[in-house]
């Protein structure tokens, strides 16, 4: 089988994780575990010779989006914090729990358990 029929037959399926109901303390954590994710990626695209350009330009390494996280547009902000989302759904969802470092339940905190 080449690769090409590889791509064609392969068929996402996330962990269902529709059930999941993410805690107070973790919805107030995402913003700031979406804001990081954001940082990761510029990062690692500026480690790779990119920098802003008004538009992606993959010849010329430029992209609109290597900006601060409170500059993205609305848009790029969603899809850092529905990974965030599905990302602490799966974790939940898989029997484990995210708690703050002290041990209390309910406040943010910046340790995982």
């Amino acid at each position: 089988m080449n690769e090409d029929n590889q791509r064609i037959r392969y068929r996402p399926q996330p962990i269902d994780t529709s059930g999941v109901v993410v805690p107070g303390h973790l919805r107030e954590l995402s913003e700031t575990l979406a804001e990081n994710a954001h940082e990761v990626w510029a990062a690692e695209r500026m480690r790779d010779g990119w920098q802003y350009g008004p538009s992606r330009n993959d010849d010329a390494k430029e992209h609109p989006c290597l900006v601060p996280y409170d500059r993205l547009p609305e848009s790029e902000k969603k899809y850092d914090r529905s990974m965030v989302d599905q990302t602490l759904r799966c974790i939940l969802k898989l029997g484990y729990r995210v708690l703050p470092a002290d041990g209390r339940n309910g406040e943010v905190g910046n340790a995982a358990t």
